[in-house]
């Protein structure tokens, strides 16, 4: 088997949402200092870009959690890979998140994270895939919503691959005969 990227959001498009999204932001924690906490891997890339385009204080810290392994399914199972390096009690926290689908991983971290006494907590996806939603869980801010197709760049990866792709692409597995 080997797989194909087709193209199905470019790198302006993205570029010209975040700074939408981001402009939003400052506007919404305007006066306040906006703590990001990124969930690693695919968020990173998605979480600097939005970082240098929002014009009030920010900190950020990161997560790691997994569902994923090296498959396009999820397990179900949601392991902590990685914990916050400090306390988020009293801060505006804005979790960072570059694709939201079944929202299982999602309902566990933000329940975890509001054990820990914010003074709020919000989330923004890059990406929002409806079509897989298990759990009702509204993002605050969304870049795009996107068809059920298994999608890679920007952050996001197939087996650990294609994550420094500039634009969102959607993997087609090609059978060999």
């Amino acid at each position: 088997m080997s797989e194909k990227v087709r193209i199905l959001l470019s790198e302006e498009e993205v570029d010209k949402k975040i700074c939408e999204i981001a402009q939003q932001i400052s506007k919404d924690y305007e006066g306040k200092e906006v703590h990001l906490v990124c969930v690693l891997k695919g968020g990173v890339f998605f979480m600097c870009e939005l970082a240098k385009r929002i014009t009030v204080p920010v900190s950020m810290d990161f997560m790691a959690l997994s569902s994923y392994g090296n498959g396009t399914e999820s397990t179900g199972k949601i392991k902590v890979k990685k914990e916050l390096d400090e306390s988020i009690e009293g801060k505006d926290v804005l979790v960072v998140e570059d694709i939201v689908d079944s929202r299982r991983t999602l309902s566990f971290l933000l329940g975890e994270l509001q054990s820990r006494n914010p003074a709020s907590l919000h989330l923004c996806t890059l990406l929002d895939k409806p079509d897989r939603r298990v759990v009702d869980i509204k993002a605050d801010y969304t870049c795009f919503e996107i068809p059920d197709e298994f999608v890679v760049g920007y952050g996001l990866d197939y087996a650990q691959r294609y994550r420094n792709l500039p634009y969102i692409g959607i993997v087609e597995i090609e059978k060999e005969d």
